[in-house]
Order: structure tokens, then C-alpha cells, then sequence
């Protein structure tokens, strides 16, 4: 065994050297955690159903259909300006319609101007905070500006924003002109006909996400970036704060980029942490999960 090995060292050391390479300064990538296998989607999941099922489009967003209710959270379905591990489940011009799109805040990753601005045609309304709802004005898309705590409805589904601490941008001068405010980002908590979603966004811990009303479904930005982010730590935190609650993951896995803490978190660490470590789904993008968390009458 040990000669084959040794001979196997042999060839891949000749092979290199004939392609003119030096087996000295071959880098290994570093490991990061994916996603599983994308599985792509079309018309069959926006049609009327007698449940609520929902996607994980990949990045950060996800889309909802609850009884033929239609909505998406920060979808970015084409254009991102950095490389990605995996192909997105379903594209805009494949998309027939949708009637509601919410942004939490205004990073590129989150309000995508480009697929937004793509899926115009066949989106009744665009939700998110009175500041990003100033930018999708601007690109003269049918949107509204909420504030922090306000309601709104889309269908038979009810909408809540909660707050979120991601004003990033002042902590590092010269990245904007603009002092960002904490009502400028936000999460989303959703009533329902069969239970309740809540989508916290990106932002670091607040006490004020750790008591609210238990929520069915979780939609967890994942991220071990904790600067900026929930952050490893604060991510079990938030998941026991609501121990019932079924977890899905996004924002990680699907970016090309190992050593960019942002966009990188590994479940099975989430999982050690975590009570009832069961609840946590790590779905591919575009398969779907059907929500079981009805609430009693």
C-alpha cells in the first residue's frame, strides 16, 4: 500500500511538471460549508395550494406561498458582483408573478436593484423601511415605506416590521455620505393562515428580537460573522430564545468565498449550540418546505 502511494505522489508530481506547474506553491482551498445541490423551481410553485410552503432562493432570500399569496424577502436571483458556489433556483423572466417584495435593508446582497427592478412586471408591491423605500422609489417601483413596528397586509397574510442593528456603514468614514439610521434596516414577521414566519435580517443581537411572540418558522440570515451579523454565538442565542421554533438558513453557503466571514457559516457548528438541534433544515435552494405550525383558533 505504501509503495502504491508513493507512486501515486510520483505521477501527480510528473503530470504537474509536464502542464509547467510547481507542485510547491499549489494552494489548497480553504474549507467552506455549501449548500446542498440547487433544485430549480417554475410556474408549479406559485399556484394556489391549501398550505403554506417556502423556498430558500439562495443568498439571502426566500420566497413564500401561503395558499396562492405570493411574496418574496430580499430575492437576488441574477447579477451579483462576486462569485457563487451554485446556481439560483429560479430566474426573473421565469418568475410569473408575485404579490409582494420586501427588502430589510439596503445592502446589494439584500435590495438587488437588478432583479427588483427585473421583476417589476409582475410584482404587485415592494415593502421595506421609509429609507429604502426612498431608493425603489427612485427606480419607480411601486413601493412602500414602513416603520419600524408598523403593519401592513398582503392577501390574507399579515406583516410586521421588527427592528434589526446593521448600520454598518458608519462604522467605517468614507463608505457612504449618508449617516444611516437604526429604523433604516429591519426584519420581518409574517401571520399566516398556517402559523407564523419570522425573517430577522441582518443585524447584530438585540434584546428586542429575543421577545417577541414565538414564532412557527425562523428564516435565519446565518452568518459567523458576529461584527455585524448575528454571528455563531448570537444565532443560538436567538434560536433559544424560541425553542419550538423550526430553523431555515440563509446567507451562507452560496458565495464564493472562503475566507469572507459574511457569507460563510457552517450548520453542524450551529447544531452543537442549538436546543433541539433537529429543527434546524439545511435546505438546497428552491426546495421546498411546507410550514405545519397552525395556530389555534
Amino acid at each position: 500500500m505504501k509503495n502504491i502511494v508513493i507512486l501515486v505522489i510520483c505521477l501527480f508530481n510528473v503530470i504537474a511538471l509536464a502542464q509547467g506547474q510547481d507542485t510547491t506553491r499549489i494552494k489548497h482551498k480553504k474549507y467552506q460549508a455549501k449548500a446542498p445541490e440547487t433544485q430549480p423551481f417554475g410556474q408549479e410553485a406559485f399556484t394556489k395550494s391549501k398550505g403554506t410552503t417556502i423556498r430558500w432562493l439562495g443568498m439571502a432570500g426566500f420566497m413564500v406561498n401561503s395558499r396562492g399569496t405570493v411574496f418574496m424577502i430580499d430575492p437576488l436571483l441574477e447579477g451579483y458582483d462576486m462569485p457563487l458556489l451554485m446556481k439560483f433556483p429560479i430566474l426573473p423572466k421565469q418568475v410569473p408573478h408575485v404579490d409582494a417584495i420586501m427588502a430589510t435593508h439596503s445592502d446589494n446582497d439584500h435590495y438587488s436593484v437588478e432583479t427588483f427592478r427585473d421583476l417589476k412586471p409582475v410584482t404587485a408591491a415592494y415593502h421595506s423601511t421609509i429609507y429604502v423605500d426612498s431608493l425603489m422609489k427612485n427606480e419607480g417601483l411601486p413601493s412602500f415605506g414602513h416603520r419600524i413596528g408598523e403593519a401592513f397586509s398582503i392577501g390574507k397574510v399579515k406583516a410586521k416590521l421588527t427592528p434589526a442593528d446593521h448600520a454598518w456603514q458608519n462604522a467605517y468614514p468614507g463608505t457612504s455620505k449618508r449617516h444611516f439610521k437604526p429604523e433604516d434596516a429591519c426584519g420581518f414577521y409574517f401571520y399566516t393562515p398556517d402559523g407564523t414566519i419570522w425573517a430577522p435580517g441582518d443585524s447584530r443581537l438585540m434584546p428586542e428580537q429575543q421577545n417577541l411572540p414565538a414564532p412557527d418558522l425562523i428564516l435565519l440570515y446565518y452568518s459567523e460573522d458576529a461584527e455585524w451579523h448575528f454571528g455563531l454565538e448570537g444565532s443560538a442565542k436567538l434560536l433559544n430564545a424560541y425553542p419550538k421554533a423550526q430553523v431555515l438558513l440563509g446567507h451562507w453557503g452560496f458565495v464564493d468565498a472562503p475566507d469572507f466571514k459574511p457569507f460563510n457559516g457552517d450548520p453542524a457548528r450551529l447544531k452543537k449550540l442549538v436546543v433541539n438541534p433537529e429543527r434546524i433544515h439545511v435546505l438546497a435552494p428552491g426546495a421546498p418546505f411546507v410550514l405545519n405550525g397552525a395556530r389555534k383558533k
